[in-house]
């Protein structure tokens, strides 16, 4: 196994997007390592996007943000309004959005779904990430579901175990409205990041996994 770190002069300033469709799903996916990322890079810019994120999910999403990548990092959130479920029909409007980032953005990292994603506006979301972002490092993160769409990754970020149960406290603490959901747990999170831990010889024994479709050396 190779192991990979960043510059340490560029990254301390790096600028990463975090795109997520719903209003936990850049929390569940990367959360831990957006922790990491902004401990140990504090000048970092982490550029928060959620496409769907209303009512009292827009409340969470600006609070779990805050939480995640704090004060110093964050930059946005924006949040959009397109409706759950329905994104694909809505295509050219998602599209805009990223049109727009382009624009204005040029990170050094991108976290986005996965493109294999059995929810179809996650999948979305991962195309046009790529439609829009050619020449980037991006990594695909997984959300655990029940449709069990969960893959094999290839991409770890081994993580202290303070840090998952902070990635799993802040989740439960944000997002009160899926609490009745009955995956929504932190013995769901944990479990995930154990495995993939263990998939990585992480020395904590606890990782987060990204799907990388072009990394270059």
């Amino acid at each position: 196994m190779i192991h990979l770190t960043l510059d340490g002069a560029r990254a301390e300033a790096m600028q990463i997007l975090c795109l997520g469709c719903h209003s936990d799903d850049i929390e569940i996916g990367c959360g831990g390592t957006i922790l990491r990322l902004a401990e140990q890079y504090p000048n970092c810019g982490l550029h928060w996007v959620v496409f769907s994120a209303s009512g009292v999910r827009e409340v969470e999403a600006r609070r779990a943000a805050a939480l995640f990548a704090g004060p110093t990092c964050l930059r946005g959130p924006i949040l959009k309004t397109f409706p759950d479920g329905f994104m694909p029909f809505v295509g050219a409007e998602v599209k805009e959005v990223f049109e727009g980032l382009k624009q204005s953005l040029s990170p050094d990292l991108i976290f986005t779904h996965n493109r294999k994603d059995a929810h179809q506006d996650h999948r979305l979301i991962a195309e046009l990430t790529w439609n829009t972002f050619r020449d980037h490092l991006i990594l695909e993160y997984e959300i655990p579901k029940y449709d069990g769409d969960l893959g094999q990754p290839g991409f770890f970020v081994p993580l202290q175990f303070e840090v998952c149960r902070k990635k799993a406290s802040y989740i439960l603490d944000a997002f009160q409205s899926q609490h009745s959901k009955r995956w929504f747990r932190e013995d769901t999170f944990l479990s995930l990041m154990r495995l993939r831990g263990m998939e990585c010889n992480a020395p904590s024994g606890y990782a987060e996994a990204f799907y990388c479709r072009k990394l270059v050396l």
